[in-house]
């Protein structure tokens, strides 16, 4: 888990293995193994063993399963934040969750563009050199579901009219 590999972790792990009996036959026991899992681990890394350690080592294929709020590259974590439109547009102060369990405020620049990715510095997996969280602004419309929204939406249209599409030439 994404958890796992922020902070480390003690896993079993329970394997069928080949050995050889004792009448030179070879058979298959049932194992269970201790695994470490270091802090800072990524999907698809490994570490080759201590001074040409002899053959019969084992090697595991680190897989970390997606996360519902954090995505994933390198030692850097990506996290969708949803700000509104007034957030984007003035600035706000908001606050954010941590992949750790923690929170910190984070302040959303006036004039926030949908998309903008903004840095928290070491804040992404640990490692020599530690990942950081970006944050993807998603600006959220609020929905158009009540006569006072409505108007609101319509007042804006007046006093900020506005085509995104201008650009096209359409």
């Amino acid at each position: 888990s994404l958890e796992d590999a922020l902070i480390g972790a003690e896993r079993q792990l329970s394997l069928r293995a080949q050995e050889i009996g004792d009448q030179g036959r070879p058979r298959l026991v049932d194992r269970t193994l201790d695994v470490k899992v270091p802090a800072g681990v990524r999907p698809a890394r490994g570490r080759p063993g201590h001074g040409g350690e002899p053959a019969g080592d084992l090697y595991l294929e680190v897989r970390i399963a997606p996360h519902a709020r954090y995505r994933i590259e390198g030692h850097d974590l990506y996290m969708t934040l949803p700000v509104t439109p007034t957030e984007a547009a003035l600035g706000a102060q908001v606050t954010v969750p941590t992949p750790t369990g923690g929170q910190v405020d984070v302040t959303i620049p006036k004039g926030a563009k949908n998309g903008m990715k903004l840095r928290l510095k070491e804040r992404g997996l640990p490692g020599k050199t530690p990942g950081h969280l970006y944050l993807l602004l998603e600006i959220a419309l609020p929905p158009a579901d009540s006569d006072a929204v409505r108007a609101a939406y319509e007042q804006l249209a007046k006093a900020a009219p506005f085509n995104p599409r201008q650009h096209l030439g359409a």
